[in-house]
């Protein structure tokens, strides 16, 4: 339990004056946004949004998977989106690692075998970008329900690009 003190603590003092209690879950902003799990990443504030605005799904790479594409779905039916953002970043590990290379140092750092663990990686990120677009706009539960747009999101300056 006290491995996570520092965190409940915090949680505490955030719940003090959590002003979210009773709001219904849906995107305010009518944004949704699949991104890395990246920590140097904050999607809301990156856009100016606040809680409540966005729905978010982070994934290694940011890429627009199955369980993506289920949230996009569930997004734009239920949850009144309709603006989705796709969003890479630079200097990503799953872009710029070979996935031999991702399971060498899942293995060196676990201290056994990780040559049997998937670590799907982005050899091409316009590439693979322009096909995430490209699937969410021709999504038959998606299509022109929303606006699909492929961004990348510079981690040095903060800056985001529309590239698609």
């Amino acid at each position: 339990m006290e491995d996570f003190s520092d965190l409940l603590d915090a949680n505490a003092v955030f719940a003090s004056d959590f002003q979210y209690g009773g709001f219904d879950g849906i995107a305010r902003a009518g944004v949704g946004i699949v991104t890395c799990m990246d920590s140097r990443i904050d999607p809301l504030r990156i856009l100016g949004l606040q809680p409540g605005d966005a729905k978010i799904f982070r994934n290694p790479g940011g890429r627009v998977t199955p369980d993506a594409m289920e949230a996009l779905v569930l997004g734009v039916h239920l949850l009144n989106v309709s603006r989705i953002l796709i969003v890479p970043h630079t200097r990503c590990a799953v872009a710029s690692n070979t996935e031999a290379e991702l399971r060498a140092k899942v293995s060196e750092s676990a201290g056994q075998d990780a040559s049997w663990q998937a670590f799907p990686v982005v050899d091409d990120q316009a590439r693979a970008l322009a096909e995430d677009v490209h699937k969410v706009r021709s999504h038959p539960l998606v299509g022109d329900r929303a606006h699909v747009g492929g961004f990348i999101y510079d981690v040095d300056s903060g800056l985001l690009s529309q590239k698609i």
